[in-house]
């Protein structure tokens, strides 16, 4: 529906069209309804000063970047859409994401909203409202609102709706590729230690990654690039020449029809272009829960940054996310021989995937099993009708673990994924998600960028 960003930044190069112009239309966008609940900050001053004054040809030519609201952004306090922040100090300068991006040319317009402390896949936040999903591709979902995903929410609708070309973002769990296929966008989460974190408010520093939602596949590299501070090696095999899996353990259990159809046809479409895949045995991932029989990473380790802010915000009034808190809170009966145990199991495990792995270039997933969930059904409770708010919770509890549950193998496995839009006009958003082991992030977006020519095709 709109053009991704590096085409944009060809037409701005040729001198077709001005940064400021397009940076006055994106901003028009973030204030229209679309955009309701997407921005914790906006910053369109600024942003237009730095447009003007971008280079053509730096990668980003001035073109409008948006800043998830837990990494910092000098003059500008880092919340994580929390009330419990509200006070921070305002940060003396950007974190090392944010310098590259701002070095290569973004013009940043605004600090997205997210899930209270990033720690939820649905979207949901009860202080600053719920941005609805929007689709990239065909624009207006049809129906009831429904949530973008979390925890990157608004940093995907920013993208989705043309607000921006780029919405920084961070994944533990899957915080980028949920509100990518939810919003019919690409979201990349590279290799975590690829990207550095200094500078953000933690979840799980064992799995936190700093990455971006983009329009395309091409956005997704170019702007891993900037990053990562790293050049992606190109590849020019065809789609027959990539050796590509998809494991049918646990990614398939509770799969809601739409998606399983979409899902089914793309890998037929890809067959039909001369994609070699294989159907594989997987017997590693009926195992990973039983790795976090006793507790996760984001529980523990989120528990102990949280500890001192948790008597903190109930001294000065200022709640946290009920669904929230009591996820962080659970992380206090981890032992410390329990999380080191943790950390063995998981390197045990990553072992035994790589070499089950080793035989091929990507695997191919349902990014979630379920579409996007209505707003309604996974609303905070407000208290006024108790059967109203059980059943709300319920529902947010089934969507938060269903859209968490495939995502989330990547992040334990320390590997990449990207999700790309495998949906078509008339359905709900749908994402495929392409995954392998750490390191392996060039061959995930080559193959990437194969996958998506095809299915954009078709």
């Amino acid at each position: 529906m709109h053009s991704d960003l590096c085409s944009t930044r060809a037409n701005v190069r040729s001198g077709e069209c001005r940064a400021t112009d397009l940076l006055q239309a994106a901003i028009e966008t973030a204030r229209s309804a679309v955009c309701d609940h997407v921005f914790a900050q906006t910053l369109f001053d600024s942003a237009m000063h730095d447009a003007a004054r971008a280079a053509p040809q730096l990668p980003l030519a001035g073109l409008p970047v948006t800043v998830k609201d837990l990494f910092d952004l000098q003059g500008t306090r880092s919340a994580a859409s929390s009330l419990v922040l509200a006070d921070a100090p305002v940060a003396t300068h950007d974190s090392p994401a944010v310098a590259r991006l701002r070095a290569a040319g973004a013009a940043i317009i605004g600090r997205t909203h997210m899930v209270e402390f990033a720690y939820s896949g649905v979207g949901v936040n009860p202080h600053f409202g719920t941005p609805a999903a929007y689709d990239a591709r065909f624009g207006a979902l049809p129906g009831p609102a429904r949530v973008s995903g979390g925890s990157s929410s608004g940093a995907a609708v920013s993208v989705a709706s043309g607000a921006a070309y780029v919405g920084l973002g961070s994944d533990t769990g899957g915080s980028i590729r949920i509100p990518a296929a939810l919003c019919g966008l690409v979201g990349f989460k590279n290799t975590a230690r690829l990207t550095p974190l200094q500078g953000t408010v933690p979840l799980s520093p064992t799995l936190d990654t700093a990455c971006a939602i983009t329009r395309s596949v091409r956005d997704a590299i170019l702007v891993h690039e900037i990053l990562a501070a790293r050049t992606v090696t190109r590849s020019s095999a065809g789609i027959a020449e990539w050796r590509l899996a998809v494991p049918r353990q646990l990614f398939f259990d509770d799969i809601e029809p739409a998606v399983l159809q979409a899902f089914e046809r793309s890998l037929a479409q890809l067959r039909a272009a001369g994609a070699q895949i294989v159907d594989i045995d997987l017997p590693e991932l009926d195992t990973l829960a039983h790795i976090n029989d006793h507790g996760s990473f984001s529980g523990a380790e989120s528990y102990a940054w949280h500890r001192p802010l948790l008597a903190r915000a109930d001294a000065l009034g200022r709640p946290y996310d009920p669904r929230v808190r009591s996820r962080i809170e659970r992380g206090a009966s981890m032992t410390a021989a329990q999380y080191i145990d943790l950390h063995h199991a998981r390197n045990q495990w990553i072992a035994r995937m790589e070499q089950a792995l080793a035989g091929y270039d990507a695997l191919l997933s349902p990014t979630v099993p379920i579409l996007a969930p209505s707003i309604d059904s996974v609303a905070p409770a407000d208290g006024l009708d108790a059967a109203v708010d059980a059943r709300r919770d319920a529902g947010f509890q089934r969507a938060n673990t269903l859209l968490l549950r495939n995502p989330s193998v990547v992040n334990m496995l320390d590997g990449c994924a990207l999700s790309l839009p495998c949906h078509q006009q008339g359905e709900l958003p749908v994402g495929m998600m392409v995954w392998h082991g750490g390191m392996h992030d060039d061959a995930v977006l080559a193959v990437s960028q194969q996958i998506e020519g095809i299915l954009q095709a078709a």
